[in-house]
C-alpha cells in the first residue's frame, strides 16, 4: 500500500474534479497506479476486452454525451492497439483523451528491451492526436490535464494523448494543488466585420443553400432558423443528419456525392458551409471529381487551417458555429422567404433516392423500419452495406442519432463498442448497433461489455456471408474475388453464451415485429439479418 497520495491517485481525483463520469480501461501491471483510488471514486470504470474497443467505446460516449471520452491504457501495446480508434476520432473531430503509462524515465528510449518498450511512444501518440504530452514531473500533471480538457471544448475537438512514466505515477502528490473545475469557456463567433459581410451577401442571394457538417451539430436551432428565413435547402453530411427533422421541406438528407445533390449545390448562387470539411468521404464518395466550386462560398469553421482546405471560400467566418449563426440572424437578412427553396430541396432529395440501386433502396427501407419502430434510438453503424446506403440517403430523427465509421478514417469493428459507449451516455434510450458479419469479428470480444453495463442494445448483424461490399467492388473492376468469402460464426450460441436474446430476420415484417419486442423492455438482443433476403 502506498504510504502517501501518489500521482496516480491525484490523477483520479483530478479527473473527477474535471467532470469525468466514466473511464474506459484495461488494467495491467504497467498501469496499476492509474487505478489507485478509482474504485472509491465517483467515476465508473468500464472494462473493455481490447484497447481498440476502449477507444471506440469512448468515441461513441463522447459523441452522445458531448463530454470527452477518457481511456486508460498500458505502456506499448496499449497505445498501439488504441491507435486506430484515436485515428477514427481524429478524422471525425471527436474529443478522446487517452492516458497511458510509460516506462520509467531512465528507461525511455534506451533500446535495452524493457517490457513494452517502444523507440518513441509519445511520437506514436502524437501522430494520431491533436496534442500529445509526457508528464515528467508530478507538478506537470495538473497543468497538462487542464489544458487537455479545456482544449476539448474551446477548440476543434481532437484526441489528446497523455503519457505518464511509471516512476512518476508512484511519486508523492502531497502538496500538489488540487485541480480546479473547468470554468465554462466563452464561445466566440466570427469577427463582426465578417458577420456583417455574410449578412449582406445572404440578403442579396436569390438561391442560397446551406451545407452543414458535424461541426454544426450543436447549432441545430440556428441552422433551422436561418434556413427557414432564407428559404435555403440544407444539405446535411453524414455527421450532421437530423439537424433538420424528418420531413422538413428544406431538408436534403442525401449525400452531396450524389449527382442530384451536386446539381442542387451547383445551382445555388451562394453556398454557406457550416462546420464541414468539404472532404471527399462526404462530397466525393465515388472519386468522380473534386467539390464543385460554388458561385459564392461562405465558410464558418472553428479551425483556421481547415477553412482553406478542399474549397476556397470567398468569405471566411472563423469562429464557433452557433455563435456565428446567431450573430448573422441578429442582423437584417431582408424579408423572410421560407418557401423559396422548398421545391428545389424536395426535387433533389427525391432524385437522389431514385438514383440509388434497387438493393440500396431496399436497405434504406430497412433503415426506415428501424427508425419507425424505435424513434428514440441512436443508430451506430460500422462499415457495412446498409450503412453505406444510409450514408447516401437516410433521414435521422435528431442530431447525433446516426453516426458510423465508414466516413473519415473508415475503420471496421467500430459499431459494437461505440454503441456500448453511446448507451452509457444515454442510458434511457435504446441503442441500435448495425454491423456486418465480417466487421463484428474485428471486435467480437467487446460483445461481453453490454452485459457488464446493463445495456439496452439491439445488435443487428447484417450477414452476407463475408465481406460482401468488397466482393462487389472486386467484381466491378474485374478482379476475381479472393479473401472475401469468410465463414461467419454461428451467432445464436454466441448470443446465448453472453445471456442475450437472439432472433433471425429475413423480411421487413419480421424486423418490425422483432424491434417492437426489443423496444418494449430493456434488454440486449442480437438480431441476425439474412442479407440475401433483401437483395
Amino acid at each position: 500500500m502506498a504510504k502517501h497520495k501518489t500521482v496516480g491517485a491525484h490523477l483520479v481525483e483530478s479527473l473527477q474534479t474535471l467532470g469525468v463520469r466514466h473511464v474506459f480501461g484495461i488494467p495491467g501491471v504497467h498501469n496499476l497506479e492509474l487505478y489507485r483510488g478509482l474504485a472509491a471514486s465517483q467515476i465508473r470504470h468500464v472494462a473493455g476486452r481490447h484497447e481498440q474497443g476502449l477507444g471506440f467505446m469512448a468515441d461513441g460516449y463522447a459523441r452522445v454525451s458531448g463530454r470527452p471520452g477518457v481511456c486508460l491504457t498500458i505502456t506499448g501495446p496499449g497505445l498501439t492497439n488504441i491507435a486506430s480508434a484515436m485515428a477514427q476520432a481524429y478524422g471525425d473531430s471527436i474529443p478522446l483523451v487517452v492516458i497511458s503509462s510509460e516506462n520509467r524515465r531512465q528507461e525511455i528510449g534506451t533500446g535495452r528491451g524493457f517490457l513494452h518498450e517502444l523507440p518513441n511512444q509519445q511520437a506514436i501518440g502524437a501522430l494520431v492526436s491533436g496534442r500529445a504530452f509526457r508528464v515528467d514531473t508530478p507538478e506537470a500533471l495538473g497543468p497538462v490535464l487542464t489544458e487537455v480538457f479545456a482544449g476539448a471544448s474551446a477548440k476543434r475537438p481532437r484526441p489528446a494523448y497523455v503519457e505518464i512514466p511509471r516512476d512518476v505515477l508512484t511519486e508523492s502528490a502531497e502538496g500538489l494543488p488540487a485541480t480546479k473545475p473547468l470554468s465554462v469557456s466563452a464561445v466566440h463567433g466570427a469577427p463582426a466585420s465578417q458577420v456583417t459581410a455574410a449578412a449582406q451577401w445572404l440578403r442579396s442571394a436569390q438561391s442560397p443553400l446551406l451545407l452543414v457538417g458535424g461541426g454544426a451539430i450543436g447549432a441545430g436551432t440556428a441552422v433551422r432558423r436561418l434556413a427557414e428565413h432564407l428559404g435555403a435547402p440544407v444539405v446535411m453530411t453524414v455527421n450532421a443528419r437530423g439537424l433538420l427533422p424528418v420531413g422538413h421541406p428544406l431538408a436534403v438528407s442525401a449525400s452531396p456525392s450524389l449527382a442530384a445533390v451536386r446539381e442542387l449545390i451547383a445551382s445555388a448562387d451562394l453556398v454557406l458551409a457550416v462546420g464541414t470539411e468539404i472532404g471527399p468521404t462526404d462530397y466525393d464518395m465515388y472519386a468522380l471529381s473534386d467539390f464543385p466550386q460554388p458561385a459564392r462560398l461562405l465558410r464558418i469553421d472553428i479551425d483556421a487551417q481547415q477553412m482553406r482546405r478542399s474549397a476556397l471560400p470567398d468569405l471566411e467566418l472563423l469562429g464557433d458555429a452557433t455563435a456565428t449563426l446567431e450573430a448573422i440572424l441578429a442582423l437584417d437578412l431582408g424579408q423572410a422567404t421560407p418557401e423559396r427553396g422548398v421545391a428545389a430541396a424536395r426535387a433533389a432529395a427525391s432524385a437522389a433516392l431514385l438514383s440509388l440501386t434497387p438493393a440500396m433502396q431496399r436497405e434504406v427501407d430497412f433503415l426506415n423500419v428501424i427508425r419507425g419502430c424505435l424513434p428514440e434510438a441512436i443508430v451506430v453503424g460500422d462499415s457495412t452495406q446498409p450503412v453505406y446506403a444510409g450514408n447516401l440517403y437516410y433521414e435521422s430523427p435528431r442530431p447525433g442519432a446516426w453516426f458510423n465509421s465508414s466516413t473519415g478514417f473508415g475503420t471496421l469493428g467500430y459499431a459494437l463498442p461505440a454503441s456500448t459507449g453511446a448507451g452509457l451516455a444515454a442510458p434511457d434510450r435504446p441503442i441500435v448497433c448495425l454491423v456486418g458479419d465480417g466487421g463484428i469479428q474485428f471486435s467480437l470480444g467487446e460483445l461481453a461489455v453490454p452485459r457488464d453495463v446493463n445495456a439496452w442494445s439491439a445488435i443487428i448483424v447484417w450477414n452476407n456471408q463475408g465481406y460482401g461490399e468488397i466482393r462487389s467492388s472486386m467484381l466491378a473492376v474485374d478482379i476475381e474475388p479472393e479473401g472475401v468469402d469468410i465463414r461467419p460464426p454461428n451467432f445464436e450460441p454466441i448470443a446465448q453464451a453472453y445471456g442475450y436474446g437472439y432472433r433471425q430476420v429475413d423480411s421487413l415484417v419480421s424486423l418490425e415485429r422483432t424491434l417492437s419486442d426489443f423496444g418494449a423492455r430493456r434488454q440486449v438482443l442480437l438480431i441476425e439479418i439474412n442479407a440475401k433476403a433483401f437483395e
